[in-house]
């Protein structure tokens, strides 16, 4: 074997010992029955994976596709011109954007969930401001709907989007911009055939980032929805606190897994194909 293989194994053995071996645990108890007192009882059983398929669950998936997807296309609406802006920043200015964008990452994730509370409940900052400044009467109901878990879950994966996208624009070519703008194109023109096309890895890297890590978020829907948002993460949460029903959140884990890796599969085939067809034209 040679030093290269060797220096890999550790790694691999990270891999096998805090990923596979933990993994196969969990298929193990999804193929499991509950017990009357939620006990594990090893008689294998595909059970659990029926379940699912019941109406409840599926519009359960269904809401939390739904949610993942608005986040994802919000993130990158509000997340693309700001690593647009930030790149055409001087070096030093980049930094310190960059560092206000990492900033939320060094900050405990409960703490700015319940910081969104403190801001939007009735008597919070923006409702107390409204009030005084005499725009409205009574206190808007901003928290605890949809609309405040959409903000809470845009805000999350924001950084997410960001970063991807300003390495993409990072490393575009400046000599491919100028060429363009030399054969007459105007910048909207310049952005929507040289730019958008260069950096679509980046859009890429960044949307997946975003929409798996969408699907098995249930912080903020706790915190920020109260129990109006019930996504799948919420519903595998409480099969294994709540409900003791470790076979059945195995099984939702799994198949959420599953499905994740489906559709980054299938994202990847598509991109892959809109640039190869994009080569040949």
């Amino acid at each position: 074997m040679n030093k290269g293989r060797w220096l890999a194994l550790p790694a691999l053995g990270w891999l096998i010992g805090f990923f596979f071996v933990p993994l196969l645990f969990v298929v193990v108890i999804s193929l499991c029955s509950r017990g009357n007192y939620g006990e594990i009882l090893y008689q294998f059983t595909l059970e659990n994976y029926r379940r699912f398929f019941e109406p409840l669950y599926i519009n359960i998936l269904w809401d939390t596709i739904e949610m993942a997807a608005v986040t994802t296309a919000l993130t990158f609406l509000l997340g693309y011109p700001l690593a647009y802006r930030i790149v055409r920043m001087n070096r030093s200015w980049q930094n310190v954007w960059l560092l206000m964008v990492m900033v939320p990452f060094w900050i405990n994730f409960l703490i700015r969930s319940y910081a969104w509370v403190v801001i939007l409940r009735s008597q919070g900052l923006l409702n107390t401001f409204l009030i005084t400044a005499g725009f409205i009467d009574q206190p808007l109901n901003l928290l605890y709907n949809p609309a405040a878990v959409q903000l809470g879950m845009v805000y999350t994966h924001l950084p997410f989007m960001v970063l991807p996208v300003y390495v993409s624009l990072e490393q575009l070519d400046r000599r491919l911009l100028e060429a363009s703008y030399d054969l007459g194109g105007t910048p909207w023109q310049t952005f929507r055939h040289v730019t958008l096309p260069l950096t679509l890895p980046g859009i890429v890297a960044g949307s997946i980032l975003v929409f798996v890590s969408s699907l098995g978020m249930f912080v903020v829907p706790d915190i920020m929805g109260g129990a109006k948002s019930a996504l799948i993460g919420n519903l595998i949460q409480n099969q294994f606190l709540s409900a003791r029903d470790w076979p059945f959140g195995s099984a939702l884990s799994i198949l959420l897994t599953l499905f994740s890796l489906v559709l980054i599969f299938l994202y990847y085939r598509v991109v892959e194909a809109q640039k190869g067809k994009g080569g040949r034209q």
